[in-house]
């Protein structure tokens, strides 16, 4: 049992550890499912492609890091089949990137598997608990809940 006097710097030590945990599960499944290439930053970078793609100095700008950075991840997924190039129909020069099938599938089983690990929470817990917790974290963090520039974050530090 923790002690309620615990050190300030534990509070986003344990918010990291079980973010890590999730992310970690989450990837452990994906492989089982069928897709051992993805990586933790991989899932970032696919949200911000989103569905309608993007280009590699937007998704830079989003995720926090160069446009280098931003093509050498789309290099890598594309080169395992999760995004392909395509030219902008309205602008020839510009490249976009977008999410082929495959892609969209590793997003469609990364809902499942976190509600599923929700569940998981909410059976080692109790569903009133992790509800509170949730919705204490609400009122602690900003409504924006898709903050894609946490790489360029973690890169900055």
């Amino acid at each position: 049992m923790m002690s309620s006097d615990a050190p300030g710097f534990e509070l986003p030590l344990r918010l990291l550890l079980a973010f890590r945990m999730l992310i970690d599960e989450l990837h452990a499944e994906l492989a089982r499912q069928g897709h051992p290439d993805l990586r933790p930053m991989h899932g970032f970078v696919m949200q911000a492609i989103g569905p309608r793609g993007t280009t590699a100095v937007e998704l830079g700008r989003m995720l926090g890091v160069s446009k280098q950075a931003a093509g050498k991840t789309i290099d890598t997924l594309e080169r395992v089949g999760y995004v392909e190039r395509t030219t902008d129909s309205h602008d020839t020069r510009r490249k976009i990137a977008r999410l082929t099938p495959y892609g969209m599938d590793a997003l469609t089983r990364s809902a499942r598997i976190f509600d599923d690990l929700r569940a998981r929470w909410a059976d080692e817990l109790g569903a009133d608990r992790l509800h509170a917790l949730e919705a204490d974290l609400r009122k602690l963090t900003p409504d924006g809940l898709w903050r894609l520039d946490t790489p360029g974050w973690f890169g900055s530090l």
